[in-house]
């Protein structure tokens, strides 16, 4: 591996931009190749981050030698496809979350990568905060003693759109693979397990996709996950630990966030670490590194805590009988 990492970006939306942006921020890295639908867009965006090779189509990205590793931006229900198309390149991949619209799909996608013996990751960019990483050194120092109750929300006020990608059934449209995969994939990280038991509700709007939902995980120990999300109005997108010693309280969204305050014994330490670029780019750092160690994935955000991960939120849909058309 050279020491700069050779990227390309499939899909040119506003995703793709701010991970343009975040790359940026890393001198190590080159954003040498863009792929879009339509070559009017390939050229705006390559336009806009002075990228050299723009194509006109996803395939052409593929199979550009000039590239080391893909991110793909692209709507969830492309994701499959799109990273099974870049593995088949030769092409290692960096894929947004959520990673598939389903356990099945994401197996698919991790079963190539392992097959060829490529990188693979899901670009959970909240795992890989200076501060996230923080508070896994204390969850694993014992800061708080026992972690008993998690608590995540996610939310905000979106304008009603049937076309819109939250509002499409036919793009995995919702709360729950938009924003709540945050939350879910934050407890994960720290009970390092998927739930033994889910209590859920969602309220299933006109467009057939789930506009807001409460879940609640229990796990083997008797430790408790509260989590909700919605694209109907604001939350305060707060995190909160608990444990028999002591609080971690995150903040100000745990899903980006630059601080945290630890609790123990009455008294509390606030922390602030920031971090360079705009999240996206500890994220793209993270696979870099990977890349030049010749590792398949990342131990930060393993591919096999990415398919439990799906399969819980597979498990909280069937509760409320939610499937998407192309399931």
């Amino acid at each position: 591996m050279n020491d700069r990492i050779r990227w390309g970006i499939l899909g040119t939306g506003k995703i793709a931009r701010k991970f343009a942006e975040g790359l940026s921020a890393l001198p190590d890295a080159d954003l040498t190749a863009v792929g879009s639908r339509a070559a009017d867009t390939a050229h705006a965006f390559a336009d806009a981050f002075n990228v050299p090779n723009r194509h006109a189509g996803y395939d052409a990205l593929a199979d550009d030698p000039d590239v080391d590793i893909v991110y793909v931006a692209t709507p969830h229900t492309f994701h499959r496809e799109n990273s099974i198309l870049c593995l088949n390149g030769g092409k290692a991949v960096l894929c947004e979350k959520p990673f598939t619209i389903n356990r099945r799909e994401a197996g698919e996608v991790i079963a190539l990568a392992r097959e060829k013996g490529l990188f693979l990751m899901e670009a959970m960019w909240t795992r890989f905060l200076p501060i996230i990483a923080k508070i896994r050194d204390w969850l694993s120092e014992g800061a708080i003693g026992d972690v008993q109750v998690v608590t995540a929300d996610f939310g905000g006020r979106a304008r009603f759109d049937p076309e819109s990608r939250l509002f499409n059934p036919d793009l995995g449209g919702g709360a729950l693979l938009d924003l709540g995969v945050y939350t879910v994939s934050f407890a994960s990280m720290v009970f390092d397990r998927q739930p033994s038991r889910i209590a859920s509700l969602a309220h299933i709007g006109e467009t057939h996709i789930d506009e807001q939902s409460g879940m609640l995980f229990a796990y083997d120990q008797g430790q408790l996950a509260l989590l909700y999300s919605t694209i109907r109005a604001g939350t305060p997108q707060s995190a909160q630990i608990l444990g028999s010693e002591g609080a971690i309280q995150i903040h100000p969204s745990f899903w980006r966030a630059t601080a945290a305050t630890l609790t123990t014994g009455g008294s509390e330490q606030t922390l602030e670490l920031p971090y360079a670029g705009n999240g996206y780019t500890c994220e793209a750092a993270e696979a870099m590194r990977c890349l030049r160690e010749g590792r398949k994935e990342s131990d930060t955000m393993p591919l096999d805590e990415t398919l439990a991960v799906m399969g819980t939120l597979d498990r909280v849909r069937e509760q409320w009988g939610l499937r998407y058309p192309m399931e």
